[in-house]
């Protein structure tokens, strides 16, 4: 880990919420524009880099809006762009750090820590971003946002993993990924036995996120047979409803395990309202 991280991820965890710890409070970071070598993604600057050895991806909007929000993809940067091009238009920057082979591990989470630290610490993003997951993606989405939930805006979810025992695992409906599953049981240092009773998948840790009154919106297919949506969605969508959570469901009747299937349209529009970007 390089000495800036280290000192962002100390102030991300002295001041979780970044703009707020008191009258003694650092003021909120002036926006600092990322710099660099640019490529073009979709009309808009991408910048590609690393950060403690893992690859990170921020693109610009052409007209930054007030407050400098941003969404943070969780997984498969550029896979299902219209919600990110839809937002960008808007004026959000989107970013991306890979840590999809981690499952969403506690190794995971603290990179995503020195990520977050980077942007709002060294950049003046938004101390509260909109996260966006696809698939597995929603593995380190929700441990993430379990963590830190006053730093979460809302969670976005298409056909999400939320218990890893039902992908990679395949312990129930779901046909499973052995692959995938040796190094989800890897990066969390379990014993397959040890996996089947672990409590802190995202489907065991929704209380965080509740009392902080962090907003879900879930897409899942009725038919997914690779993350079963009764074992993932449905068991969240039960889960939070009962503990008084807002959540909004999306089901595909008839649909598989694909993205993308889904009207951008409310997406967007829960993320502009939550991120106080809808003006």
């Amino acid at each position: 880990m390089t000495f800036r991280s280290t000192i962002a991820i100390a102030l991300l965890l002295v001041c979780p919420l970044v703009v707020g710890c008191g009258a003694r409070a650092r003021p909120r970071p002036a926006y600092v524009p990322i710099t660099g070598p640019a490529t073009h993604w979709y009309g808009y600057n991408r910048y590609d880099f690393e950060l403690d050895g893992r690859p990170c991806t921020v693109v610009a909007p052409h007209r930054v809006a007030p407050n400098v929000p941003w969404i943070w993809r969780a997984s498969f940067f550029g896979q299902c762009p219209d919600v990110d091009l839809a937002l960008l238009d808007r004026g959000f920057h989107v970013a991306f750090m890979d840590v999809t082979d981690l499952c969403g591990s506690p190794q995971a989470v603290t990179l995503w820590d020195a990520f977050y630290a980077d942007l709002t610490q060294q950049h003046g993003f938004a101390p509260r971003p909109a996260l966006e997951a696809i698939s597995r993606g929603a593995l380190i989405a929700y441990n993430w946002a379990a963590s830190h939930p006053a730093t979460v805006a809302i969670i976005v979810a298409d056909i999400p993993v939320c218990d890893f025992r039902s992908w990679p695992g395949g312990t129930g409906r779901g046909v499973g990924s052995p692959a995938d599953w040796r190094d989800c049981l890897r990066a969390y240092a379990l014993t397959e036995d040890a996996a089947l009773t672990y409590a802190g998948n995202p489907v065991d840790n929704l209380s965080p996120l509740a009392v902080a009154g962090v907003p879900l919106f879930h897409v899942h297919g009725d038919q997914d047979e690779i993350v079963p949506v009764e074992e993932n969605t449905g068991l969240v969508q039960a889960r939070y409803t009962a503990l008084s959570g807002p959540i909004t469901v999306v089901i595909n009747h008839g649909g598989g395990h694909q993205s993308c299937v889904y009207d951008a349209r409310p997406v967007v529009d829960a993320i502009l309202e939550h991120t106080g970007a809808a003006q």
